[in-house]
């Protein structure tokens, strides 16, 4: 991150339960919030797509090898999640993982690779079937790939 972004206010998710996640995440480096009900959970802060600011949330992830994968499910909505939408304008994000901090680059997954991908994620949480079946939208699977430290992540 850059000196400026380091002074710049990151917003926490709108929904209210994400929000008092990503507070407890952060405020003990991932202690408390590194798992969901049992499942792998991450922060992943976004540059709005309008807005400018910086957004965070906390999202379930999966691993395929070195790169961590998110499921922009919206719980099954009909419409992409905004830090989707938000990744897909400006794809250098910031991720926490546990006290680990870093930067990446996040894109969705080819055709190809969702195919290999989505049982991953479906065996971290089997719900995700479900939520696709529910809608008529195409959930994106997304892999986050770690950068170089002097990459700038949000711009």
């Amino acid at each position: 991150m850059t000196a400026q972004e380091q002074h710049e206010t990151i917003e926490d998710s709108p929904v209210g339960w994400v929000a008092s996640h990503v507070r407890r995440y952060v405020e003990t480096d991932g202690a408390d919030g590194g798992t969901f009900h049992g499942i792998p959970s991450l922060l992943l802060t976004t540059r709005g797509r309008r807005s400018g600011a910086l957004r965070r949330t906390a999202l379930m992830y999966g691993r395929d090898g070195d790169n961590y994968l998110l499921v922009a499910s919206n719980g099954g909505a009909s419409r992409h999640p905004a830090w989707y939408l938000n990744l897909s304008a400006d794809p250098r994000v910031e991720i926490q993982v546990g006290a680990e901090r870093f930067a990446a680059h996040a894109r969705t997954a080819s055709t190809e690779e969702r195919a290999r991908l989505w049982p991953v994620m479906t065996k971290v949480f089997p719900t995700y079937a479900r939520y696709q079946k529910g809608t008529d939208r195409e959930i994106p699977v997304i892999i986050i790939e770690r950068t170089s430290p002097e990459d700038s992540t949000i711009h």
